[in-house]
């Protein structure tokens, strides 16, 4: 979306101090767009107080009335008030619903457990029957519900209970088999610091698991495992708070990036029967993993370039006969290695690597969502050494036209004799119940060695079988030579966000360039919400369908998808319909020039419809890394016309060897002063736009990212968010999205035109 999609308020003035501080009135963060002219309209400012006193009130008065009407229900009670004069009691008659009544009011439930009177009403008209039995049906529904979900509850805290029991029956026992550490014999716990006993206990059961794995391990593989010493090396903060980011546990996005769709849904934890078979094939995983990450010719061959590995797929069958089990037709394999040195210590990063949320954020370009299903071991000694957990993940290319890959599977995290770490995932499917999966993970995972002044050296390997004969024509060649989602690409990912994190923790930031942000609580609080418009930017542009947006069919243009969703209750995003329109295509010209034709203030006049006319000026930045082109930037455009308000652009520009993005989306003024300032950034409203680009696969990979001379074309997501109306329940016209269209079309046609005349 051009960041003149957000129709600025008219007449307000805005000022930038010396000292990066933004100044004026606010401004809104979406578009508003009108049945007329796309160019005309006004920002909606956010209502951060919504009133729902009243309402809440009503739907009390309701139940309360409901519950002095408990006896009614599916057997709704019959008869008249009869002859007072007969003393005889009269009997009771009653009558059931009908199968027909019982099932369309429980496919109504379904929807809508609380019916206001009009609903009441027209069901009554539908099923013949009285308002009051509608009301005592639905009622009685809510009551039986409520009662099945505390039984579930009250089952779950019993089975919980009887864990704790049996942990305190072991512990008792440990405590009366106490031995003195000296001479051997019996001690009383008097004479044992508590934390000494806690020591002790924990090292037995160390010792107990360890053997339990070793014995396991023993039989998969054919050898005996190392029985490592039990070591309590002292225990690391858990997580890792590096001030940045959404890295506290907490869902990024109010957990829309988390939060799992009906395919991954509908997988349940494993059961206790399951997990025997789980550990044995984590741990023969690892095994496969380390002889993977260590070997070379003849398991990986150089390919024709001399750049990137090969798996030698016989070799592999040779040495690794066990396996997954036969491939399943259609798929193919994909297996790729690569090793890089990160800036960050070993046990910072194997934190990132085993805490979902911190994972997801970390690789939100890759890991579309993300959950752990069941954590079968935390690990030992006060580490992930031994972790065991049950995941579900969706991976995706920041574009429309590559579906995701889904995988469930297990990922298990162990120390080595060297120093190593090593976490490895590896597929479940077959204990999956259901559906057949289109992305098997075989042994895939990263080596982390611990470098001096805080570096690690990562070799990563990826290793999948996987169907990917859905993927767009244009996207083929990327995705076969596996760059698309190969071990290149996520070391390239982690070495760059580690870089970006670096930044963020840096305390000694030179003021001499004019527009560096120097204060540290503002440089974070503005990285955060540059993080959380990234996150947005992907869900809205990706083929997953795990988010909240809803794809709209015949919209005009085959060629760009579009969706909608409506924002309700969300400090986020701006409340309203919003439109999400992406569509992809290719440049006969390399990543590197694209981006940097996309990611320059002085170019953007070429490209962005709304700032055409406009003096755009960078009013701040932070920079992220090696390359000058990873930045955070705060952008202000100044229109033209005197008429219209100036815009405050908020931008983030990265790249590495495998993929480039310029994101960006319009702020609210005053908001940004808050966040300049170190405040709150998750309460600034964003609808975020940019471009995805990627190498299109028939050069050398990675020649074209850093020299213009390369022959390698350029593969380009465009996409865009818009606020249509700023009232969740209005109806979505076709106006509006005619308009989307036509802006995209238009904005295609700018970046081609302005490219083609570069590379002529």
């Amino acid at each position: 979306m051009p960041a003149g999609v957000m129709i600025p308020t008219r007449n307000m003035p805005s000022m930038i101090g010396v000292n990066g501080n933004v100044g004026g009135s606010g401004s809104s963060s979406g578009l508003a767009l009108g049945q007329g002219n796309m160019m005309e309209g006004q920002f909606h400012h956010l209502d951060m107080a919504h009133n729902t006193f009243e309402g809440d009130m009503t739907r009390i008065r309701d139940e309360e009335f409901d519950s002095t009407n408990t006896k009614s229900g599916s057997e709704n009670q019959e008869g008249g008030s009869g002859d007072e004069q007969d003393p005889r009691p009269k009997k009771k008659r009653y009558h059931r619903h009908t199968q027909h009544q019982i099932q369309e009011m429980e496919a109504f439930f379904k929807e809508c457990p609380h019916p206001d009177d009009k609903q009441r009403k027209e069901l009554s008209r539908e099923l013949g029957l009285e308002p009051l039995q509608i009301k005592f049906w639905f009622q009685n529904k809510r009551t039986q519900m409520k009662t099945q979900h505390e039984r579930h509850e009250n089952t779950q805290l019993r089975n919980e209970n009887e864990k704790l029991r049996a942990d305190n029956m072991r512990y008792r026992e440990a405590l009366s088999n106490a031995s003195c550490p000296n001479c051997g014999g019996p001690t009383a716990i008097g004479e044992m610091s508590f934390d000494e006993h806690h020591l002790r206990l924990e090292n037995t059961r160390l010792r107990e698991e360890i053997d339990r794995i070793s014995a396991i391990a023993a039989r998969y593989v054919g050898k005996p495992v190392l029985n490592y010493p039990v070591i309590s090396p002292p225990m690391p903060p858990r997580p890792v708070d590096l001030g940045v980011g959404n890295f506290g546990g907490q869902p990024v996005l109010g957990g829309e990036i988390y939060e799992a769709g009906d395919l991954l849904r509908s997988i349940s934890a494993p059961t206790e029967a399951d997990k025997p078979m789980i550990i044995e094939l984590a741990v023969a995983a690892m095994e496969e993993l380390i002889r993977m990450a260590q070997m070379d010719e003849p398991l990986w061959m150089n390919n024709l370039d001399g750049i990137d590995s090969v798996l030698n797929e016989d070799e592999y069958t040779r040495i690794f006969p066990h396996g997954l089990g036969p491939k399943p037709a259609g798929f193919k394999c994909e297996a790729s290695r690569e090793s890089a040195v990160v800036i960050m210590n070993h046990i910072n990063l194997v934190e990132y690597l085993m805490d979902v949320n911190q994972w997801s954020t970390l690789f939100s370009g890759i890991v579309s969502r993300a959950l752990t299903l069941e954590v079968l071991s935390t690990g030992v000694a006060g580490n992930y050494n031994g972790a065991l957990q049950v995941m579900t993940a969706e991976f995706q290319l920041p574009t429309p036209l590559v579906p995701t890959r889904e995988s469930y599977y297990v990922r298990y995290c162990k120390q080595h004799a060297d120093g190593t770490w090593a976490v490895v995932d590896v597929s479940l499917d077959n204990i999956r119940p259901s559906p057949t999966p289109r992305c098997r993970r075989r042994p895939s995972g990263c080596l982390i060695q611990e470098m001096p002044n805080g570096y690690s050296k990562v070799t990563w390997v990826e290793n999948v079988e996987v169907d990917d004969r859905g993927v767009h024509n244009l996207y083929k060649q990327l995705v076969s030579s596996g760059h698309a989602f190969g071990a290149k690409r996520w070391v390239a990912t982690l070495d760059r966000q580690c870089e970006r994190l670096a930044s963020a923790m840096a305390t000694n930031i030179p003021a001499g360039d004019a527009g560096v942000i120097t204060n540290q609580e503002g440089r974070k609080s503005m990285m955060k919400l540059a993080e959380r418009m990234a996150i947005s930017f992907c869900a809205g542009v990706s083929a997953s369908t795990a988010h909240t947006w809803t794809t709209l069919s015949g919209t005009g243009a085959d060629d760009v998808r579009v969706m909608t969703r409506k924002s309700v209750d969300d400090p986020g995003r701006p409340p309203g319909i919003v439109l999400s329109a992406a569509t992809s295509f290719w440049l006969p010209v390399p990543p590197k020039r694209v981006f940097d034709f996309l990611r320059d203030e002085n170019t953007r006049n070429e490209w962005d419809i709304l700032s055409n006319g406009g003096v755009v000026q960078e009013m701040a930045h932070i920079a992220n890394g090696r390359d000058t082109g990873n930045c955070v930037s705060l952008i202000r455009v100044n229109s033209a016309n005197s008429s219209q308000s100036n815009m405050l652009i908020l931008q983030e520009s990265c790249t590495d060897q495998t993929a480039s993005f310029v994101i960006y989306a319009p702020v609210d003024i005053v908001a940004m002063n808050v966040v300049l300032n170190g405040g709150d950034p998750d309460y600034v409203a964003l609808l975020p736009s940019g471009f995805a680009i990627f190498p299109d696969g028939t050069a050398a990979h990675g020649v074209g990212m850093d020299e213009y001379g390369s022959t390698g074309g350029s593969l380009l997501t465009v996409a865009f968010q818009i606020l249509v109306d700023s009232v969740p329940t209005a109806k979505l016209s076709l106006g509006s999205v005619a308009t989307v269209n036509n802006l995209i079309a238009c904005t295609v046609e700018r970046i081609k035109a302005s490219l083609s005349c570069e590379s002529a």
